[in-house]
């Protein structure tokens, strides 16, 4: 019985991927953290528009509400709430000011699209910012 010590014929990632990342770790280390938040933050609204039928890119002659799926909106929008409501006051006026309204209109715009909205208050979030009102 021989005794094999690993060497090029054991298999494991190519050099060329670990380069890869950790080039990636080096480059998000670079990012301000104020863009790593607003970037988490519009993929949070982005994907909650989407999951509200907000989306116009809809494939022609197909309803836009077919794609509604409020229970994914919610969690997408209490997150978004969460991420908003911690980071604000690291971020600042300039940065948490737009999040927030953008926030506020996704709220809004979960409350229209509910068959049976939510009282003020008990919506996405809300438990977070506040009540949101028409």
């Amino acid at each position: 019985m021989t005794s094999q010590s690993p060497t090029s014929d054991t298999p494991g990632p190519p050099a060329a991927a670990s380069d890869e990342a950790a080039e990636a770790l080096r480059d998000i280390g670079d990012v301000p953290a104020v863009e790593v938040v607003t970037t988490v933050a519009l993929h949070l609204m982005s994907a909650a528009a989407v999951k509200l039928g907000l989306g116009s890119d809809s494939p022609v002659g197909r309803d836009p509400s077919d794609d509604v799926d409020l229970d994914e909106a919610r969690t997408l929008i209490a997150a978004l709430a969460g991420l908003v409501t911690a980071g604000a006051p690291r971020l600042g006026t300039f940065h948490a000011a737009p999040l927030r309204d953008a926030l506020k209109t996704l709220q809004l715009a979960f409350r229209e699209a509910s068959p049976s909205p939510d009282a003020p208050g008990a919506g996405p979030g809300e438990d977070m910012t506040g009540p949101v009102y028409p």
